[in-house]
Parts: structure tokens; sequence; C-alpha cells
């Protein structure tokens, strides 16, 4: 090695080092797909490239809603009939801890901090407040019967969440743990998603076969989405999952019994498009990218994987039995 050479490799080095740890902080998760699984009780880990299976994680009874805690360290995944909210470490792929959160839970979301759990107890028509550092409840708060859809808004001062019998939209304030208002919506609401100014709060109404759009700054209804794809009863139309995208410009909904994810232009409020997909498609999830949308389809037990872009399905990739809700590890 020349001394030119020499004098070089202590600073390329210095600079290597000083290189590493913004890579790493800025490192993307491990790009795994988990799909829940209603009737085989487990979690399926799919490669984010391959689409290949990794491992089946088994949980407790009936897991059905996911969510990330904001580190992704941990995916908390409901297990209805276990009456617990089971953590999966991420980099183990195994459950780690399981929380006793009340009877039936469905679905839940995670405060900013990532400790409070909100969640939706279905049986008892209950929501349910729990601190997952001390694993105790804050707060039961009576609500409609058959709560599921649970959001909490980015500030973390308002949790939304639907009745699916009452047909009604509760908006409790996170500080008092109490009911501030509950708003009528289209009949047996689902789940919802926020525009990403906050402003308006769109709600999948699966009997109803809409999409309610609520202003919330007046907890007022301000229009409505109707589902009309071709060839389907309106008894078959029947909306559950819904994202949105991060500019707010698109949202994708899964019909349900029509077997379609509805491309929706916001702004507009308009359907673009009809993607057909598996049975049954309940969820769905874009990737960070949103080049890509997955659809967990509850009756073919398969995901379908659908370029943004093109609007077309590119591969259907079998899970476990009855898959539910479907997340990006991004």
């Amino acid at each position: 090695m020349g001394l030119k050479s020499k004098l070089l490799l202590p600073i390329l080095l210095t600079a290597l080092m000083l290189i590493w740890p913004a890579a790493n902080t800025l490192a993307k998760g491990t790009g795994y797909v988990f799909v829940s699984s209603e009737d085989d009780d487990v979690v399926t880990v799919l490669h984010g490239g391959s689409l290949k299976k990794v491992k089946d994680i088994h949980t407790a009874e009936r897991p059905r809603g996911m969510g990330f805690s904001p580190d992704h360290k941990r995916l908390y995944v409901a297990c209805g009939d276990g009456n617990s909210v089971d953590a999966i470490n991420i980099a183990q792929l195994k459950v780690v801890d399981r929380l006793f959160v009340g009877e039936d839970p469905e679905t839940f979301d995670i405060s900013p901090d990532g400790r409070v759990l909100y969640i939706s107890n279905e049986d008892t028509s209950t929501f349910t407040a729990y601190n997952v550092e001390t694993k105790q409840a804050l707060a039961y708060v009576g609500v409609g019967p058959e709560p599921e859809g649970v959001l909490v808004t980015p500030d973390g001062k308002t949790v939304y969440v639907t009745s699916e019998v009452a047909s009604m939209v509760h908006v409790i304030d996170t500080k008092r743990l109490t009911i501030k208002d509950n708003i009528i919506v289209g009949t047996r609401p689902r789940r919802l998603a926020l525009t990403p100014d906050g402003k308006e709060l769109w709600v999948t109404n699966e009997i109803g076969g809409t999409v309610s759009i609520i202003d919330t700054a007046t907890h007022k209804i301000i229009d409505q989405i109707i589902f009309e794809p071709e060839g389907f009863r309106s008894e078959d139309i029947t909306p559950v999952g819904i994202v949105m995208t991060k500019d707010g410009s698109t949202a994708f909904v899964a019909m349900g019994g029509a077997n379609h994810v509805a491309v929706i232009d916001v702004p507009d409020r308009e359907v673009e498009d009809y993607v057909l997909v598996g049975k049954r498609p309940w969820n769905v999830a874009l990737t960070a990218d949103e080049k890509t949308l997955y659809v967990a389809n509850g009756l073919s037990d398969d995901m379908s994987v659908i370029d943004v872009e093109d609007l077309d399905v590119t591969r259907s990739v079998p899970v476990a039995r009855t898959p539910y809700a479907v997340v990006i590890d991004d």
C-alpha cells in the first residue's frame, strides 16, 4: 500500500463510521407482510419481496385486528376468543406477551406515544383503554352494541369508535375517557379513515353499502359514497376495510361480498374503478411507497396483490383459513 493510500485509509474509515449510524437510523423495517387468520389462530408472515411464507406465528384464539407499536418493535394482535391482545416481537417473530384486555377484542388503535391500546370489545359493548406498560385497564367505556372500528387522531386527543348495531360513531375524549358525541351514520359501520388534514372522517357502512363522510369540526355528515359495482345485488355490496393515500387523493375500500376493491377519488368523492380480487375482501393495506395494495380475502383464504399504478391484481398468495387483516412492516 502506498503512502497516499495509508494516509487516506483512516479518513475513509472515519467517514464510514459517521455514515453508518445515519444509515441505520434511516433503515426501513423488515418488509414483512403479516396476515391474521381467524380460523387457524395464526399470523402468517410473508417475505416482502418474494411473498414466500417465512413463518406461521401461533396466537390465542381468533386473531383479527393488528397494529404496530410506534417503534415497530412489536406487532399487537387482537384475539377475540382468547380475550387478549397478543404482542409479537418483530425481531424474534414470536408471541412474547399476552395482554388480557376484556372479552372479545376485535380491533384497536394505539396512542401516538405507544403506551395505550384503545380496544373495541365486541361482545360486551365496551371500549377499553389499556396501559401496555402497567398491564392495567385505565377505563371501560360503555358504547353501542358490537363496537368494531377504532381510530386515534394523530394528536392523540380523540378516539373514534364504530358501533355496528347502533349505526353510530362514538367520539371519545382520551383525557377524560368519556364520550363527547355520538354520530349516526349508515347501517352497520365498520372501519374509519381520516383525510391527511384531519378535516374529514370516512366511515365504511357494511350493510348500508356506503361510506359516510363526517366533518370532524362539526361532527355532521357532509356527504356519502354509494357503491354500485355491476352484476351484484345490493345485499352483496358490503364495504369494510379502508385505507387512504398519504396525500389524501385516493381511498381503497374492500367490498366484502362484492369481491372487489373500490378505488375512490377522495377530493371529488367519486368511485373511479373496481378491481376484482378474491372472495370476500375484508381489509386492505398499502405499502409505504404506495405502489402495492394488499387485500385479505376472508372466504378464499388468500391475499390479493394489486399494482396501484395499473390497478391490476398481479398475484394471489395463499395464507391460512379466513384471513382478516393485513399489515406491513415497512
